[in-house]
């Protein structure tokens, strides 16, 4: 045995075998700190590589949740992590680590922090923006007698472009309570960071590593250790002689520190302490990282590794599922981008989304046409009625989950105006890995109430391309098309779409005794039904409605009037397509005629992670349930014709 294999620090126990909670970090040694640092990088990596998930964010904030935990009582100081799918360092410290590999797989840990999996994620959260004001909710009920400790909010600097981080931390200085906000700066959200307030921050950045430092109270800089201490008074004087007095965010009434090196855990826990011991208002800590640290295939990819499949840890190559069709995604950007080929009038707005909704394909070709807003969906909203009022043809493409973000601005500023913006709304129905937070479930109720509004919903890749001529061409008013979230049924994809006739659905198989009507992407799962259906002796008619709103009426009145039962089937909730179809039913009389309906939805439950067919089936929309709804609604018709 050599000399270095007979060494202490090759025998000794690893740092991270003796982690079971974040107590245990407090009596650990910086030193020992460090080494768990790097022990906790290597695990994410390898946890990462077998279930796939969000790595580059993770990585970024490793010495984070080790100085974060080491200095702080968590689980009584309440840890936020904004968006929370940074948060796999702190799960395994947090006593998870042996659940770590049924990460965001059904019944297994959520990809997000979660309430009802552990009193160390004590506010959960999948979308952005929102740690700051739930931090300051905890802050609150702390000087009201609540059994809380401190609260700190991580938010990326990505996150903190939106609106709502602003209004939390104008309410924060305004209050003036106790409360610890780290800006995890990495230069790079999902997409590359874009305004003003990315090129403010890396303005403070050039100025230095220790260039924002200012000290909370008095006697602060005597409080540091000797690098800090030594540029502190240097550093004080830069940040108050900026225009105003101070930075954005003192001006907003917090104490600023920064930037500081998110990777230098001796920096980072100085910095930590000392805030922790002289903070009596609201204190952000700016911190500069790496998104994909330590790990060169994600340091060097252009999204740093930010979702991954599973993976290969030696070369950093994902594997890559076996296609059969396109994914809806690129059909949708490839069809945009043709027909923004043809009309230049046509225009569109992400979300700091480009890639995950396909607009980066029309961005390559016609990138002055493409406008991303980053996280600032109701910006995005607007900002496209505003366009469409000046005459142009804005296509706004937002994930459902995330297009609930600019509701009132759907409402008041778009169909109030009657104005034609056109949602592109991807990631509609299950999801899959990513679970509740990011199911696409409500869009179409939220958008069929709204008067003047057409929703469309395709049922298949080519559906979508002729749903994308069609809103290019519709200028009436707001209209919106939904298509779910991977790869395609293989239907031959046009080169140009054709225009749908509004409001007018289709019969794709004709039969007699019970009719299936289809909204969206489950048409496939109908046929898959019906042949089911066949074997059993029942002739099953499928359409393709097409439209929720405006509904085609002589399509649906045809089918009650033919067939003894009919399903509507759709990848939402209660209170979309199908009560569009009972409405109209209802008050045309349409029920009279004796036949019996059924709707088919997802359940009154927010559905777990799993993979999409197995939360299809927990949600009861696979073709065996489907199968089941008919041969019961059938079986009740002729229970009430022999009464």
């Amino acid at each position: 045995m050599s000399a270095a294999e007979n060494s202490p620090a090759a025998t000794a126990t690893p740092m991270l075998d003796r982690v079971r909670q974040p107590a245990d970090l407090r009596g650990m040694s910086d030193t020992e700190l460090g080494r768990l640092a790097d022990e906790l990088r290597t695990e994410v990596i390898s946890v990462v590589s077998r279930t796939g998930g969000h790595l580059g964010s993770s990585l970024g904030v490793v010495e984070l949740s080790v100085a974060i935990h080491a200095v702080f009582n968590t689980p009584v100081d309440k840890l936020i992590w904004d968006v929370g799918h940074q948060c796999y360092p702190h799960k395994i410290l947090t006593g998870r680590r042996d659940r770590m590999g049924s990460l965001r797989q059904g019944g297994g840990l959520s990809g997000f922090t979660k309430r009802s999996e552990s009193e160390y994620d004590p506010f959960g959260a999948a979308h952005s923006s929102t740690s700051i004001s739930a931090a300051l909710g905890f802050a609150i009920g702390r000087e009201m007698g609540q059994p809380t400790g401190d609260a700190i909010a991580v938010i990326g600097d990505g996150a903190i472009t939106a609106g709502m981080a602003y209004e939390a931390m104008n309410a924060a200085g305004d209050l003036g309570r106790r409360l610890f906000i780290i800006l995890n700066d990495n230069d790079m959200s999902i997409a590359p960071p874009v305004g003003a307030l990315n090129r403010y921050l890396n303005s403070l950045a050039e100025r230095g590593p220790l260039a924002g430092l200012r000290s909370m109270a008095e006697g602060f800089e005597a409080a540091l250790p000797g690098p800090l201490r030594d540029g502190a008074r240097r550093a004080r004087a830069l940040v108050t002689g900026m225009p105003g007095g101070g930075t954005l965010f003192e001006e907003l009434g917090l104490d600023y520190i920064g930037p500081v090196d998110g990777h230098d855990l001796p920096q980072l826990l100085a910095t930590l302490r000392a805030a922790r011991t002289r903070a009596t208002g609201p204190v952000l800590i700016h911190a500069l990282t790496v998104k994909g640290k330590g790990y060169a295939p994600a340091e060097n990819s252009a999204d740093k590794y930010h979702g991954v499949a599973k993976f290969d840890v030696i070369s950093g190559t994902q594997a890559k599922a076996v296609s059969n069709a396109p994914a809806y995604t690129s059909v949708f950007g490839n069809a945009l981008t043709n027909a923004a080929a043809r009309d230049g009038r046509i225009v569109a707005v992400t979300a700091a989304m480009p890639s995950g909704t396909g607009l980066d394909i029309m961005a390559r070709r016609f990138p002055a046409r493409v406008f991303d807003v980053g996280i600032a969906e109701q910006h995005g909203v607007t900002f496209a009625a505003g366009m469409a009022a000046a005459g142009l043809k804005p296509f706004v493409a937002i994930y459902s989950t995330f297009l609930q973000r600019g509701y009132d601005q759907i409402v008041h500023d778009v169909a109030l105006q009657g104005l034609p913006v056109r949602f592109a709304i991807d990631r509609a129905g299950l999801v899959g890995a990513d679970g509740a937070t990011h199911a696409g479930a409500f869009d179409v109720g939220f958008l069929a109430n709204l008067p003047g509004f057409v929703v469309m919903a395709p049922g298949d890749e080519a559906e979508l391309v002729h749903m994308v001529a069609t809103a290019a061409e519709y200028d009436a008013g707001p209209i919106s098309f939904r298509f779910p979230r991977g790869e395609g049924v293989g239907a031959e994809v046009p080169e140009v779409g054709t225009p749908i006739e509004i409001g007018r659905g289709r019969v794709v198989r004709q039969g007699s005794d019970l009719a299936l009507l289809s909204f969206g992407a489950h048409l496939n799962e109908c046929h898959a039904a019906a042949d089911l259906l066949a074997q059993q002796g029942i002739s099953v008619t499928i359409a393709d409605a097409r439209f929720a709103k405006p509904l085609d009426a002589h399509l649906v009145t045809q089918l009650v009037r033919h067939h003894a039962a009919v399903i509507t089937v759709e990848q939402g909730a209660s209170g979309g397509f199908g009560a569009q179809v009972l409405e109209y039913l209802a008050n045309s009389g349409g029920l009279d005629h004796g036949v019996r309906l059924r709707t088919l939805t997802l359940p009154d439950r927010f559905i777990e992670q799993a993979t999409p067919a197995a939360m299809y089936a927990d949600a009861g929309l696979d073709a065996a349930h489907i199968v089941r709804a008919g041969v019961a609604v059938l079986a009740s018709t002729r229970h009430a014709l022999r009464a």
